[in-house]
């Protein structure tokens, strides 16, 4: 989340981005592989608030409730 883009909505994704870190397991996993990859703090959390937001789309888009083990067919 780029300073050039809506600074509420990044203010409002702050908090929910640092609480799914600690009990979404998707996110838990997303989170832990790119600190593995050596990414740091600020850039673990701005990536889980964008992933948050295509989730978020995703689910108003679809009209489903979310499903963490959802998987996509791609075939």
């Amino acid at each position: 989340m780029c300073k050039i883009g809506h600074a509420r909505l990044r203010k409002a994704l702050y908090m929910p981005a640092l609480v799914a870190m600690q009990y979404n397991p998707l996110i838990v996993s997303f989170a832990r592989r790119l600190r593995d990859n050596g990414k740091n703090g600020k850039v673990i959390v701005c990536a889980v608030m964008r992933k948050l937001v295509h989730i978020i789309f995703g689910v108003l888009k679809s009209g489903q409730p979310f499903d963490p083990n959802f998987k996509p067919n791609c075939a």
